[in-house]
């Protein structure tokens, strides 16, 4: 087991302790902090989130973190977004209203469209999700048909093709699952809930050193 200096970001929403715990089967050492000093020095970082892209930019800009992250990606540092944390990595959000992003990896969150009657939003529940890249084929393990665990209202839309790793269905629809550029990635599903599938995502972020 390879411990990782792991720092998982505390900027003032929920879901911190969850990812956590998952984490600390594969690295040990893994911390929470809203520190500038400890986030700089990790040798990865994780963002989780679960809240609204105004709040959490907000959380973020109070505890001078947004520069940390952005110099963080600019120099190769790992870093995984998780469900609201991966929303946060796009240039704007447009939930209720327009908010700047961290403008790591170019692109939008956006509501879900209309889609239709008996659709339910927020989605709620396990996914199928299919890799469309080899980093995420990697990263979501050896099975055909991996599972993971959506809540959300709103949705990655990455400007460049090339930053969809993953794709998931929620009726008709067919969005991005996971997001991602260079050392930088983003799930819209929540590892840390997702079983087994979940855990063997989380066990090569912590494991892997590089994406």
């Amino acid at each position: 087991m390879t411990q990782k200096n792991i720092a998982i970001v505390d900027y003032g929403v929920s879901n911190l302790w969850s990812v956590l715990k998952a984490v600390r089967k594969f690295a040990p050492g893994a911390y929470i902090t809203e520190e500038k000093e400890k986030i700089e020095i990790a040798d990865a970082i994780i963002l989780p989130g679960i809240g609204t892209f105004k709040a959490g930019m907000e959380g973020l800009r109070v505890r001078g973190l947004v520069e940390v992250l952005q110099q963080a990606a600019k120099k190769g540092t790992p870093i995984l977004g998780i469900c609201l944390g991966a929303q946060l990595l796009l240039e704007k959000g447009f939930e209720f209203g327009e908010w700047e992003g961290l403008g790591i990896i170019k692109g939008k969150v956006v509501h879900f469209p209309d889609l239709g009657d008996g659709v339910k939003i927020p989605a709620i529940g396990w996914q199928e999700v299919s890799p469309t890249s080899t980093e995420a084929k990697r990263l979501l393990g050896d099975t055909d048909k991996p599972f993971f665990y959506f809540v959300h209202s709103y949705v990655l839309e990455p400007t460049n093709p090339e930053s969809v790793w993953a794709t998931t269905n929620y009726g008709w629809y067919t969005y991005c699952a996971t997001v991602g550029e260079g050392s930088v990635m983003g799930t819209q599903f929540h590892p840390e809930k997702s079983a087994d599938a979940g855990l063997a995502l989380l066990r090569v972020f912590c494991e892997g050193g590089s994406l």
